[in-house]
């Protein structure tokens, strides 16, 4: 064959490729794989794009699992019972076992009927909703399940787009990853916002009823149920019809649910909402100065808001117990409240004072600016009305309930102080006032002008219990108690006395009452100091008489040989000051400034031997988890509540507060201070037949009254004046208008306690004096009278051993020489005072 015959063929070979990769291989040259390829990258894209415009800077949902809502702070009395709330928002976080299963069908019924069953999102109902919202062309409201409802309140804001229903969607479904469908409920429950500034469901409940989630009925629940579409939109007074039908809707999905019966359907759609216009306050209006004070106190320590702090007063949930007693507390309202109407109806009769403010009605509405002007009284049957309108005979006022009533002429038939003419015909529409019923109608109240202010305290700890800085705090907002600096008066004397005894006078020390003049330098000349009512001196007396009899001459005297200095140290030493006062002797007779709480603190200190007191409000904070966070050197007294003794040694308390005055000399003005009691300027308060101290204060004009005293286990305080200063009337004294203030006060305080003695410290030694001359007395013994001629009196050691020795001295009776030793001589001050009768 010839090489041009041979053809040219071309082979090729074939590598046979098998298994997974050449199965892939194959597949992979198909059309319906290259677009299902396409299709998962778009989708990988799409997921990679969802993510970066709405899930990459979404918030985590780990913040739910320790999520802390905004909750108000509660205040507990001295006993543990809550008394106030400081909150901006109704809030009140409960656990979901404690909310009725009804209550959360209603809501599922209302909201999301199948909660329980989808993972965060109802997807037939999202593609409904996205339909309508497309032909509609609106973005679509509603159809968000409850997580959904969750995350947009708790995480993204409530802004309506498409943006952010599908950043809810998102956090939805972690969401159901994180947390139970209980926990979610619970959030939901109480965070959801239902009118009436009620933020969940047990807030709303106080809201719109007036009483707890346990006592509501299934109508009620399912009208609560309605409220998340929009408070407004089915309020009870302004669109009831609407509210009922609503209502009614809700209560027949939980009957095709199966959550009712068609019994529980048609009890429940025949009643009517039941809601209140204003349901009553949860705790009584009490201790109006006492929790402001206190709120006060909590914002300097802790701030006001939650960008202040996790433990803020409005959103830190803080439980604080506090030392209020309520009874003192509505003992001492009422008894200042009574002293000042009583002085007010002495000084100006039964004239009418004025209104307690003045508002501008408009359009007809009168309940918004009484309301908004925060003006209450809780005194007796006194209602706080405006003056809606005036026609003829007839004024119509209104209250903050919305009701009205009638004042009738005859019932402001009184003239107006300082003005003449009658109340009524003074008064206008937009006049707030005070009233009280009578009958059918209303009379006209007057609101003193004068004013005051009053505070007790534990001497033992220096515990405020009781505090009443005007007539109503929401009458007057400024605290009288703590806040007003008024003169002290004759009240300062005890202090100055306080000075002169540490200085080395006795109780018995003779001093002149007669004029004291002193020169002050050529610009200022001789003054000349003169005793109350410019009352001439009585010639020498006992120091004890100085104080008992309050005599301003004497007080001088006594201040000038203790020397200035010493008597401004005592002052500021026991609070009275905050600054010591220059060396004046005007200042030893209350011309400097003080405040009650000071005078009462200082007078609280001399009743604890001389040891330093804080007064305290607040006896602990706890966080909303139970944690005491103030003070901070807390510490839980352990069996302190156990229910029998032990066995064991009585605890002893270490004292760690300062001695500010010697212990004897605080015992020795507490003793003379009884005496102000038995037969001095209190002794209308002898009546008690108690040991009780106390001293009285009138300050020039005299423009201020005062008196401070008590019992070893409270000391009460208080001044009546006016706000700006002006005279009282010559006949106004401490003994006259303070004391009856205090008396009524004690005749309720002091019923259940204890009558103790003050107790003498140790070094104390009780001899019997002349009470006229302060001599020792041989023969005589003290009797109960007020007056008796021989007392026991409380010297300190070194003094009374001098009163001793002259007393060793002195002349023996003739019975006395027949048995010279029959009686063994004391070996402490304990058998001392026992042989001599105990202590006066």
């Amino acid at each position: 064959m010839s090489e041009e015959s041979v053809s040219n063929v071309n082979l090729r070979l074939k590598r046979g490729v098998g298994g997974l990769k050449g199965g892939f291989a194959k597949v992979r040259t198909r059309w319906w794989f290259r677009i299902l390829a396409w299709l998962a990258l778009l989708a990988g894209l799409g997921a990679f794009a969802l993510w970066l415009l709405f899930a990459r800077n979404l918030p985590s949902v780990d913040q739910l699992k320790s999520y802390e809502p905004p909750l108000p702070t509660y205040v507990r009395s001295i006993s543990g019972e809550p008394i106030h709330s400081y909150a901006r928002e109704r809030r009140i976080e409960l656990s979901y076992d404690e909310y009725p299963p009804l209550l959360v069908r209603a809501y599922m019924s209302a909201e999301d009927k199948t909660f329980f069953e989808h993972h965060g999102l109802d997807f037939p109902g999202l593609v409904r909703a996205a339909f309508k919202g497309l032909i509609s062309g609106h973005t679509p409201h509603g159809t968000s399940t409850i997580t959904q409802q969750v995350a947009k309140n708790l995480l993204i804001g409530n802004q309506v787009t498409y943006t952010r229903k599908i950043k809810e969607a998102i956090l939805a479904w972690r969401i159901e990853d994180a947390l139970t469908k209980q926990q979610i409920m619970q959030l939901y429950l109480n965070q959801i916002f239902l009118g009436r500034n009620a933020y969940g469901v047990a807030a709303a409940s106080r809201a719109y009823f007036g009483k707890g989630l346990d006592k509501l009925t299934l109508a009620q629940m399912a009208y609560l149920a309605i409220l998340p579409k929009g408070p407004a939109n089915y309020d009870p007074d302004r669109d009831t019809q609407r509210a009922l039908d609503r209502r009614n809707w809700v209560l027949n999905e939980m009957r095709k649910n199966g959550f009712i019966n068609q019994a529980q359907y048609q009890e429940a759609v025949s009643q009517p909402l039941g809601t209140v216009a204003n349901p009553p306050p949860k705790y009584p209006r009490v201790a109006g100065y006492f929790v402001e004070a206190v709120r006060r106190q909590l914002i300097d320590k802790f701030g006001a808001t939650a960008e202040d702090g996790p433990d803020s007063v409005y959103a830190g949930g803080l439980w604080v117990r506090t030392s209020l007693d309520p009874k003192l507390q509505a003992y001492a309202e009422k008894s200042l409240r009574d002293g000042l109407i009583r002085y007010d109806r002495m000084r100006g009769g039964t004239s009418w004072t004025g209104p307690i403010r003045k508002v501008e009605i408009k359009d007809g509405d009168w309940r918004g600016p009484l309301i908004y002007s925060n003006a209450g009284l809780n005194y007796e049957d006194w209602r706080v009305a405006i003056v809606v309108s005036k026609d003829g005979d007839t004024a119509t006022i209104g209250f903050d309930n919305g009701k009205t009533a009638d004042l009738p002429r005859s019932g402001a038939s009184m003239s107006v102080r300082g003005k003449g003419g009658t109340a009524f015909s003074a008064l206008e529409p937009g006049d707030i006032i005070a009233v009280a019923p009578s009958g059918n109608s209303y009379t006209l109240k007057s609101i003193p002008r004068v004013s005051g202010g009053m505070m007790v305290e534990d001497p033992r700890t220096g515990r405020v219990m009781a505090m009443q800085g005007g007539f109503d705090s929401r009458i007057q907002a400024f605290n009288r108690a703590i806040q007003a600096e008024r003169q002290p008066g004759s009240t300062i004397k005890p202090i100055i006395y306080s000075a002169a005894l540490e200085q080395g006078m006795t109780p018995a020390t003779l001093i002149s009452d007669a004029t004291y003049c002193v020169y002050q330098g050529a610009g200022l000349g001789q003054k000349c100091f003169r005793n109350f009512a410019h009352e001439g001196g009585t010639g020498e007396h006992t120091l004890r008489w100085a104080i008992e009899q309050s005599r301003n001459l004497m007080t001088v005297r006594a201040a000038a040989q203790t020397g200035m200095n010493h008597v401004v140290d005592m002052i500021q030493r026991l609070g009275v000051s905050e600054k010591k006062y220059p060396p004046y002797l005007s200042f030893a007779l209350g011309a400097g400034e003080t405040t009650v709480q000071r005078m009462v603190n200082a007078y609280a200190i001399l009743a604890n031997h001389g040891r330093a007191l804080t007064p305290t409000l607040i006896d602990y904070v706890q966080d909303r988890h139970g944690k005491v966070i103030w003070p901070d050197n807390w510490r839980a007294c352990e069996g302190c509540n156990a229910p029998d003794w032990n066995g064991k040694a009585m605890p002893r308390p270490v004292v760690q507060s300062k001695q500010l005055v010697d212990a004897q000399t605080a015992y020795q003005i507490v003793h003379i201070m009884e005496g102000v009691v038995t037969r001095g300027t209190a002794r209308r308060l002898a009546s008690f037949n108690r040991p009780m101290m106390g001293k009285t204060g009138t300050t020039s004009g005299p423009t201020d009254v005062w008196f401070i005293g008590g019992v070893p286990q409270m000391i009460a305080g208080l001044y009546v004046g006016y706000d700006t200063p002006r005279p009282l009337g010559h006949y106004a004294q401490g003994a006259t208008i303070a004391v009856p203030v205090f008396q009524q006060f004690a005749k309720q305080a002091f019923a259940d306690l204890k009558h103790k003695p003050f107790v003498a410290p140790r070094g104390i030694r009780m001899v019997r004096i002349n009470r006229v001359t302060g001599k020792p007395v041989f023969g005589g013994w003290p009797t109960d009278t007020a007056k008796a001629p021989v007392i026991w009196e409380a010297f300190k050691s070194e003094t009374a051993a001098r009163t001793a020795r002259r007393q060793d001295e002195a002349p023996k009776t003739q019975k006395q020489q027949q048995a010279p030793a029959q009686q063994a001589k004391p070996q402490n001050d304990s058998d001392f005072l026992q042989q001599q009768g105990g202590i006066y």
